[in-house]
């Protein structure tokens, strides 16, 4: 018996290998045209106006930019959004406290009065977009220099921008397409007064931690939620006790049946970037230079946030969002190395490159297309090793809150001493409210671990490019050991305290703002990172025309096929299928496209940071405790797998069947195919998605919390 059934499911698993996944972030107002037929083919039973209409509420009406980053959902009449843990993460971590770690124990309001406001929250609905390339085009010609043309391409933005936003209602966006051959411009409205509703406890909602991120198969119960509230007639208010929860245009009704392998998926989401038309010298320069320098600079800086961290859950709370946000692209920079290197993309591109060269080089394109290939290559083999040094000096600047005080707090500062009497006693609260903010998100023996630590890397890995003339100075006389001059550095520092930031507001002085160690060594670095030499800023130009033009012939020619625009953080549509991976004997499931709670206790290590569960999901377990949500062959599904064709910002993303109902929520990619941002593998491609059933149970069966549960529309 065992036998047959090992035999029945490699010849499931013999399937997947055979589909191919479906490239493409999609524009919804082209829907229609490019994939509406594909997609009936493949199990969508909408219309194209269901999903994308400007005169009729749509699936479009659902789906929200979450906070700039991510992507959320409408789930209820009521304005209840559903998206990613870790997305929430800061908004949790900034209403937790040692004494009531929500972040810890997880949270769910008994009621709307309950539903706890960050300070700084919002959700950005999608309201219509059009083509606008032939006005912005029309104002530039192949004469003018980058520089001119970036001048004369926003000056026509500013008035686009201007002419849509109705008076200050609307955020209006216009972004550039296919390397600036194509400009679109996008309308949105925000909502600021958004509320937290509930999260698991970050033992459900982090589970695997760092091990298993982007790794399958994989356990988490990556959700949170939040409400938005809106004035009495439905419009965007700043936060009142009388703002009421808004009645979206749209909701998306949940799906309990669950998924199959070949099951119908899309996506609608905001994803933040690729950049596959990305030339072969490019990736080469991140494999080789970049990226290895981002992944030493951020594990430098998770391993000294780390070391206090684990000192106390107080000191834990201040780091864990920083720590988080590191650790995540950490390992998708060191994951992105390894898959470029090893499918050999760079070679790849090459190869495509010198067929446009061919092409390029033929009498009728030459004048026009001749010198692009040399121009772009000329210009990596410059900045290659600009790019490491870039790399270790930004992640000081990401992990460190000193190494860009120049332009954040001492910026303020210095406009302060410039400002006369009426004008400080204006600003004078504004600046100490945005010093508490600051120092309640730091603790100054860390940083100064941090500072030293990231000065030390950058001062002796950026070898091939010339330092900041500060940080080289300090290094020569210190032995390239930051340690003492840091520490003397904060103790003299105006930078140091609330108290000493207020004392100088009492007495302010140019000079001791000028001379202040801390403030002199932000903006000696920031001067230097922001600077080049005439020869790159020649180079730098002559590449921004020539990459426009290789994506132009590219397209012209049809070497390069690639018919959607990469994604910038404007909504698309991604459209697969329920798609299994290799059989893995890492996995319990039948067949290799979902897990089980069954897997998740496997895996189970008490105490562990990233593997500990609460005794009552053990003991639920244990009995079979899954209420509704169980799948029909038993089991409760935790996490399932389809091919959809996402990268960073659908975090959050909405899984949705062929009827627009939702089935899942998007969190991760699968490390295997980590080059996806650069191109698509059809093979390997997955995204892995917590299934909503697992949402609910955590929601209703674990936490108690079925009032929740009870405002969705539930389907079977």
């Amino acid at each position: 018996m065992k036998k047959i059934i090992l035999s029945l499911i490699a010849g499931i698993m013999l399937l997947p290998m055979s589909m191919k996944a479906d490239e493409g972030m999609w524009f919804l107002m082209f829907i229609e045209r490019l994939n509406h037929r594909d997609m009936q083919k493949m199990g969508l039973q909408l219309t194209a106006e269901e999903i994308y209409s400007i005169n009729h509420h749509s699936l479009k009406d659902a789906i929200v930019q979450f906070n700039g980053g991510c992507t959320a959902e409408l789930i209820s009449k009521d304005g209840l959004v559903l998206t990613n843990h870790h997305c929430g993460y800061d908004a949790v971590a900034e209403l937790s406290t040692a004494d009531d770690n929500l972040l810890k124990n997880g949270y769910w309001a008994e009621n709307r009065k309950a539903e706890k406001k960050p300070s700084s929250l919002f959700v950005r609905f999608f309201v219509r977009m059009d083509d606008c390339t032939k006005r912005i085009l029309a104002k530039v010609n192949p004469s003018m220099s980058e520089a001119e043309r970036e001048k004369a391409i926003n000056a026509e933005i500013a008035a686009i921008e201007k002419e849509n936003n109705e008076g200050g209602k609307y955020t209006v966006s216009v972004r550039p397409f296919f390397q600036g051959n194509e400009y679109y411009y996008f309308v949105y409205q925000d909502y600021k007064d958004v509320r937290l509703v509930g999260v698991p406890p970050e033992s459900l909602g982090k589970f695997g931690g760092d091990t298993d991120n982007w790794e399958w198969p994989r356990h988490t119960a990556d959700f949170s939620m939040f409400r938005v509230y809106a004035d009495k007639d439905g419009n965007p208010a700043d936060y009142s006790e009388n703002n009421v929860p808004l009645q979206p245009k749209h909701y998306l009704p949940v799906n309990l049946s669950g998924v199959k392998e070949g099951d119908f998926a899309m996506i609608l989401g905001y994803p933040g970037r690729t950049n596959r038309w990305m030339p072969a010298g490019g990736i080469e320069q991140n494999v080789k230079f970049a990226y290895p320098a981002w992944v030493e600079g951020a594990k430098t800086g998770m391993d000294n946030m780390k070391k206090y961290m684990d000192q106390s859950p107080a000191l834990n709370l201040v780091y864990a969002s920083k720590y988080a946000s590191t650790a995540n692209y950490w390992k998708n920079r060191q994951g992105m190395i390894d898959a470029l290197t090893k499918f050999g993309t760079a070679k790849t591109k090459a190869a495509q490159e010198a067929k446009f060269e061919k092409w390029a080089n033929k009498p009728a394109n030459k004048a026009k297309y001749g010198n692009v290939i040399a121009n772009i290559n000329k210009f990596y083999a410059l900045t290659n090793e600009k790019s490491r040094h870039d790399n270790y000096m930004q992640q000081l600047f990401r992990t460190t809150s000193f190494g860009t005080i120049g332009r954040t707090l001492g910026r303020q500062l210095d406009l302060y001493v410039k400002a006369d009497a009426a004008k400080r006693a204006q600003v004078a609260p504004q600046i100490v409210e945005m010093a508490e903010e600051m120092y309640k998100e730091l603790y100054i023996p860390a940083e100064k671990d941090l500072l030293a630590a990231q000065l030390k890397l950058y001062a002796t890995k950026s070898t091939g490019y010339k330092i900041a003339p500060m940080v080289e100075k300090i290094g020569k006389e210190n032995n390239n050991d930051f340690t003492g001059y840091v520490n003397a550095a904060f103790e003299l520092s105006i930078f140091s305290s609330v108290d000493k930031i207020k004392a100088f507001l009492a007495l302010p002085s140019q000079g001791m703002l000028d001379n202040d160690p801390l403030y002199a060594l932000s903006n000696d670095m920031l001067t230097h990172f922001n600077s080049k030499s005439d020869e790159i800023a020649k180079a730098q130009n002559d590449f921004s025309a020539s990459f426009r033009l290789l994506v132009e012939g590219l397209r012209e020619s049809k070497i390069a096929s690639i018919k959607y625009p990469d994604a910038n953080s404007t909504l698309r549509l991604t459209y697969g299928k329920v798609r299994a991976l290799p059989a893995d004997k890492r996995n319990d499931a039948t067949i290799n496209n979902y897990t089980t709670l069954d897997g998740q206790v496997k895996k189970y290590k008490k105490g562990d940071q990233e593997f500990d569960l609460p005794t009552k999901v053990i003991e639920m377990n244990k009995k079979r405790e899954y209420g509704r949500f169980a799948d029909k062959d038993g089991s409760l599904h935790v996490n399932f797998l389809t091919d959809n064709d996402i990268t960073g910002g659908n975090s959050g993303s909405p899984v949705l069947n062929g009827k627009g109902e939702l089935i899942g929520l998007a969190f991760d990619g699968n490390i295997e195919a980590m080059a996806g941002d650069v191109i698509f593998d059809s093979k390997l491609q997955r995204t892995i998605n917590v299934d909503i059933r697992y949402v609910l149970w955590v929601i209703e069966n674990f936490s108690g919390a079925k009032h929740i549960v009870d405002e969705m529309t539930l389907v079977k």
